[in-house]
């Protein structure tokens, strides 16, 4: 290309055949690929073919592959040279020979490895990775569950490893980990959650060899307090996860008697034999901490909130299903005065005197939690409204005695809201009318908000432009005249939930193809939308990646066929109940990405048919099928998906009408009783 431009140069005028692409030079290109949006494989495809050059260029600059499929793996290796990240969580199936040839491509390269979905390759495979990429520094083999200490002793070998996920490998023991600890000594980050092999000598050593440990996840492990003297003397940690660590309790806590000077974040989420005995043991001398989870644990008693006063610099506290006394919450807003995130979700106690209590005292509090908290009424959300004007987000799924005026309030005071979670409330079109008011609002939950119709709707649209998520699930009221104002207001939407709105015709669909961002789309139970509706979608929002048209009954194959065509980055759908036949999901074969479908209760599907289809769609990962086919598919082909890794999930329900015509029959039938 320099050479070309060199040529150029030479030259008084360029001919009128000239290239003027030809022209950059490389350093200029890849400049222009940086700031190019990436989220969507087609704006490469689309630039690679520009030109030759622009191919050649396109194919250095790439420094991240996610291959659809490991079949692809030997020509997309060939192309791209430069890659530092290989993500295969598309690949189910990965074998030795597959990691073999990525060592050898990227020997002096790669940094990063993800197979946290990935399947059938082994210690040989990781050996032969580990020799070649002696710079590799993460590697996530999460879900490995077939993994065991030889095959993880191969990581010892990776000397400049800093990042290392071993999530749910469960045959891993205290012997595979301590080869990791001896010969890892720059590890960073160790994710052991739910290995169950792992006990104290394992995790000593760890905490012994490698110095430099930033974050340590020790969720569900069968450790005690031995471990933890060695865990808390390391002098760079600033996250542990000890969720569910149920051999931890209060008196082998109470030996502590330093904490960690540098850990920011703890995580005790069910460690129900930890009270604020422990606790207060536990985080001494911890100045620096600002995330601490207490999840589903003991009772936030006022003891306990006594035991974070030391905590200076707490920001977050969750507390997310643990029983929650009013003195307790008091003592919280009187002792933790730094606090930006508080979540009370699902706690039984919440009362309106603790809530507004706390509130009063915490001004700077960004985002709150009080999903299920019942009790709270609008004088809890008054004290919110007036006290915490700063909130960004606030999620207060069925608040039920929350009236609708409350929301209103909360419009009024709070604008700077983000994101709202008013799921199942009483509120109405003047509180969207309010709510309206927050300009910055992206993210909307009004699922089950059965006062709401499409004039609140419409405020929404007409104020909130940068909204990107908004559910309506169950939301009866709502029409095409709702969401045509979302579709023309909200051009940057990205997920739209309007199941079961079963007012919402094709118009609406045609509306939301304007949102060409549009990723994610469900409207399951919503029998006026035709395969029209889902052309126009299909057309008009090629980001598609999840699609669920459960009980849109009037959608068949023709409906498909766009997909087929427009639809590539398509992941994830659901047909079920609907009447799509073994035609339309014969179409789906070519849509690459395609990982995953339910296809319960097609009429049209017979057992040739589907298994022509599972056959054709070479990417599937998983599929929901009724229980009936399993005797009617032959035995081979479930071992060659098998082979491909893909998983089936069987359900043996029936049709939803007709477990609700069931229903109905027995009620009726008890109210005769009844009367008679």
């Amino acid at each position: 290309m320099k050479k070309q431009r060199t040529k150029m140069a030479k030259t008084s005028y360029p001919s009128s055949k000239t290239n003027f692409f030809d022209l950059l030079s490389e350093e200029i290109i890849f400049i222009i690929l940086d700031y190019l949006n990436y989220t969507n494989p087609q704006d490469r495809k689309s630039f690679s073919l520009v030109s030759k050059s622009f191919y050649s260029v396109e194919s250095k600059h790439r420094r991240t592959l996610k291959p659809l499929r490991s079949e692809y793996l030997p020509s997309i290796l060939n192309r791209y040279s430069q890659i530092s990240t290989v993500d295969l969580t598309l690949c189910p199936r990965i074998t030795d020979y597959s990691l073999s040839i990525i060592a050898s491509t990227y020997a002096n390269t790669l940094h990063f490895v993800d197979l946290s979905r990935s399947k059938f390759f082994s210690g040989d495979g990781l050996a032969v990775l580990v020799a070649n990429c002696v710079n590799l520094k993460g590697l996530d083999l999460s879900n490995s569950m077939n993994l065991r200490d030889s095959a993880v002793a191969a990581i010892g070998e990776a000397k400049n490893l800093e990042n290392l996920w071993l999530g749910r490998c469960k045959f891993v023991t205290d012997i595979g980990i301590g080869c990791i600890a001896v010969g890892c000594p720059k590890l960073k980050l160790i994710n052991l959650k739910w290995c169950l092999g792992i006990g104290d000598l394992g995790i000593e050593l760890v905490a012994v060899k490698c110095k430099e440990l930033r974050s340590l996840d020790l969720s569900y492990l069968p450790i005690t307090s031995k471990c933890l003297p060695a865990i808390l003397k390391l002098q760079y940690l600033e996250e542990l996860f000890l969720e569910g660590c149920f051999g931890i309790d209060d008196d082998s806590l109470a030996a502590l008697k330093q904490g960690s000077k540098s850990l920011k974040t703890l995580d005790m989420s069910s460690c129900e034999n930890v009270s604020d005995t422990g606790l207060s043991s536990l985080t001494s001398g911890t100045g620096c901490l600002q995330q601490l989870t207490l999840a589903y644990g003991s009772p936030v008693t006022l003891d306990l909130a006594r035991s974070l006063q030391r905590l200076s610099k707490l920001q977050s506290i969750k507390l997310d299903g643990c029983l929650v006394t009013c003195s307790g919450l008091q003592a919280i807003g009187n002792h933790c005065a730094s606090l930006r995130e508080l979540s009370v979700s699902k706690c039984s106690g919440v009362t309106d005197e603790g809530m507004s209590s706390l509130v009063k005292k915490q001004k700077e509090l960004r985002k709150l939690d009080i999903t299920c908290c019942r009790q709270l009424t609008c004088v809890s959300i008054a004290h919110i409204a007036y006290s915490c004007t700063s909130l960004t987000s606030l999620k207060m799924e069925s608040c039920t005695l929350v009236p609708r005026e409350a929301f209103v309030l909360l419009g009024r005071k709070c604008h700077l809201l983000e994101e709202l979670d008013f799921t199942d409330n009483e509120i109405d079109d003047e509180g969207l009318k309010s709510i309206s008011k927050c300009s910055r609002l992206s993210i909307l939950k009004l699922g089950i908000c059965l006062n709401i119709t499409d004039e609140g709707l419409c405020h929404i649209g007409n104020r909130c432009s940068k909204l990107v998520e908004l559910d309506l699930y169950r939301s009866m009221e709502i029409t095409d005249l709702g969401i045509t104002a979302i579709a023309h207001g909200c051009p940057g939407l990205e997920m739209i939930n309007m199941s079961y709105c079963k007012a919402v015709t094709d118009a609406s669909l045609i509306s939301m193809s304007k949102c060409v961002k549009l990723n994610t789309f469900e409207c399951r139970g919503c029998p006026l939308i035709t395969s029209l509706g889902i052309a126009a979608v299909a057309v008009g929002c090629k980001h598609l990646t999840k699609l669920d048209i459960k009980k849109c009954v009037n959608i068949n194959d023709f409906g498909v066929l766009p997909l087929v065509h427009f639809s590539h980055n398509l992941k994830e759908i659901n047909l079920s109940c609907t009447s799509i036949t073994d035609v339309g999901l014969l179409s789906l074969a070519s849509i690459s990405c395609l990982q995953s479908m339910n296809i319960l209760h097609l009429k049209g599907l017979n057992p040739r048919g589907l298994a022509a289809a599972l056959l054709a769609c070479g990417g599937l990962t998983k599929v929901k099928l009724h229980s009936s086919f399993k005797s009617l598919l032959p035995q081979p082909l479930f071992e060659h998906l098998d082979a491909r890794g893909c998983v089936f999930q069987w359900r043996k329900k029936l049709y939803q009408d007709e477990l609700e015509d069931s229903k109905s029959w027995k009620m009726q039938l008890a109210e005769t009783n009844n009367n008679s």
